[in-house]
């Protein structure tokens, strides 16, 4: 798709089969030419079947250029940055969304437990739990790294599946292999593609030596590998008492590795890349995710992209990947106690010169007991608004209200029990730190609902029930709030020309009699504000033959009017 037609065009794309956005990539559009707000099958729930990817090439990104460059000009367009020339500060809506504000099922993302709640097996299972290694036979190593304090290996079992090997650190047993699993089943739940990650125990006899093995060593170069570089590395991490390995063995990600993708612009070299990175809702809402679970390390070399072919179709989907720095563990060693916070910024920077050293930061204050197959990870100090990753992330930085809103829903839709059964997966040795990390999941799931909530009306899931329009009340629902009263002003809606006609007299969620007389295919707007008529929400039905259909939601909050949007 061209990249440089106006967004509600490429929106629009977005709803039509490949033929009909062909045909509209392929004219140039007149300057008189209206653009509906609404089409007939609006909402979109599933994005068109991917256009073919003839070909697509491995990329490698820089550490160093993520830690150097973005703290001094963070890439990628931002919200609430000057454009060149001056003016106002520019803001940005969320893109990759449908007409409700919901991200539509794609190769970035799918709509999982929000709204199709998942039982014990399903998130335990995450993305999938019949392929982990084979537990009694010979496991090759056919590479392997001895850099770092958790050292890992690249084996095939005897099925001819292969896996990245990894461990924990010799003084934390359990904890990150515990996190990268956990971490996996609960991101999976929230509608992210990620690996699937086992825990698995195994005896060094299993371990052979492929022929063509090669280790990498500390100097970054591979030479040829023998059993007793395999003895080696597996001293340097913790053993069990029965003299077994525990490790976590991620599945390699089926189809052909193309490197990590960036939290903004678009790749290239895929034609279905058409919404900048750092503009997806899925990907600003991720901070919300993160935060959540502590990934302080969601940075661009922990993506993966890979090229699959389904249905004859070559496409490339989208992965989060390695979850060893999630859950109060920083893979090689507890993570910091600064953690929630970036490793650098100027607002620190300049918190500590001008208050001499002597402005003593929330984290430092922390409290954390001591598990050593947990790291270091707690709830008290936790606050979802400040928290921030160590690199600045693109798509972070522009979230607004109405996609941490979106995101703090998925959050709040796992249960206790699903957390539960996620920390299941991690296989804790201590029954202590197991119930700790669960405590410590929901209570900041439960701060993540009681801060975004807040900042919008948290109303969600409407419909029409007879001549009334309904909906769920997601901070009362969650216990945040008392019941509350809202106001609903009416108005007919001309979706064609986006005209409005208010209904004097119909405040109420009762439908107006205009409405209750409509033909099919005629429209409704709501307009339902609370105490604050900032907060507001805009609700459009259609009728449609035999019912009332929502087809419309967009949310308000305070300060927004104020806003210059691109678009």
């Amino acid at each position: 798709m061209n990249d440089k037609l106006p967004h509600r065009v490429r929106r629009r794309a977005m709803t039509f089969a490949a033929t009909v956005a062909a045909i509209a990539l392929a004219f140039p559009l007149s300057a008189n030419l209206t653009v509906r707000k609404f089409y007939p099958d609006d909402p979109i729930w599933t994005y068109p079947a991917p256009r073919n990817v003839e070909s697509a090439a491995f990329r490698k990104l820089s550490d160093y250029y993520e830690f150097l460059v973005y703290p001094l000009a963070p890439p990628g367009q931002l919200n609430g940055r000057k454009p060149k020339g001056g003016g106002k500060p520019v803001y940005y809506r969320a893109r990759a969304v449908n007409t409700l504000g919901e991200v539509p099922a794609s190769t970035w993302y799918e709509n999982r437990n929000y709204f199709h709640p998942m039982s014990k097996e399903q998130i335990q299972a995450g993305p999938g739990n019949r392929k982990p290694p084979s537990p009694n036979g010979k496991w090759s190593v056919i590479a392997a790294k001895n850099e770092g304090v958790t050292p890992g290996f690249t084996i095939r079992d005897e099925a001819g599946h292969t896996y990245l090997l990894k461990f924990d650190p010799l003084d934390h047993a359990e904890m990150a292999t515990a996190a990268d699993t956990i971490g996996s089943k609960l991101f999976y739940a929230l509608g992210y593609f990620v690996p699937e990650n086992y825990i698995v125990h195994f005896h060094r006899e299993q371990l052979v030596v492929d022929p063509k093995a090669k280790l990498k060593g500390p100097d970054g170069k591979s030479r040829g590998m023998s059993s007793r570089d395999v003895t080696s590395i597996l001293l340097k991490v913790p053993r069990l008492p029965d003299g077994r390995y525990r490790g976590s063995a991620s599945f390699y990600i089926p189809g052909k590795p193309l490197g990590p993708h960036r939290y903004f612009g678009t790749r290239r070299d895929d034609p279905n890349d058409v919404d900048p990175h750092e503009h997806r809702r899925d990907q600003r809402g991720l901070w919300v995710s993160c935060a959540w679970l502590g990934h302080d390390d969601s940075r661009d070399l922990n993506t993966h992209d890979s090229l699959v072919s389904e249905n004859g179709v070559q496409f490339i989907r989208h992965y989060l990947i390695d979850f060893g720095s999630t859950l109060g563990s920083a893979s090689e060693r507890p993570n910091s106690p600064r953690s929630g916070n970036y490793l650098f910024s100027w607002d620190q920077v300049a918190a500590q010169v001008f208050t001499f050293g002597l402005n003593v930061p929330k984290w430092a204050r922390a409290k954390y007991p001591h598990y050593p197959s947990v790291g270091l990870f707690e709830w008290k100090t936790f606050n979802p608004e400040t928290w921030r990753p160590e690199y600045i992330n693109p798509a972070f930085h522009n979230a607004l209200p109405d996609d941490t809103f979106w995101a703090a829903k998925q959050v709040m839709a796992v249960t206790d029990d699903q957390i539960r059964w996620a920390v299941d997966t991690g296989e804790y040795s201590d029954d202590a730190a197991r119930d700790w990390v669960v405590e410590c999941l929901i209570q900041r799931r439960n701060k993540i609902g009681k801060a975004f909530f807040a900042k919008v009306l948290p109303l969600d899931r409407f419909r029409v029930d007879g001549d009334t329009l309904a909906f769920d009340d997601l901070g009362v629902k969650h216990g945040f709030y008392p019941a509350r009263a809202y106001q609903a002003a009416w108005s007919a809606f001309d979706s064609q020309s986006g005209a409005t006609r208010p209904l004097p007299g119909s405040n109420g969620l009762a439908l107006p009699a205009a409405a209750q007389s409509a033909s099919a295919g005629e429209y409704f707007v709501a307009r339902l504000v609370g105490d604050n008529p900032e907060k507001d929400i805009q609700v459009t039905i259609r009728r449609e033959p035999s019912a009332w259909k929502v087809v419309g939601i967009e949310r308000g909050w305070e300060g927004k009017s104020k806003l210059h949007f691109a678009d």
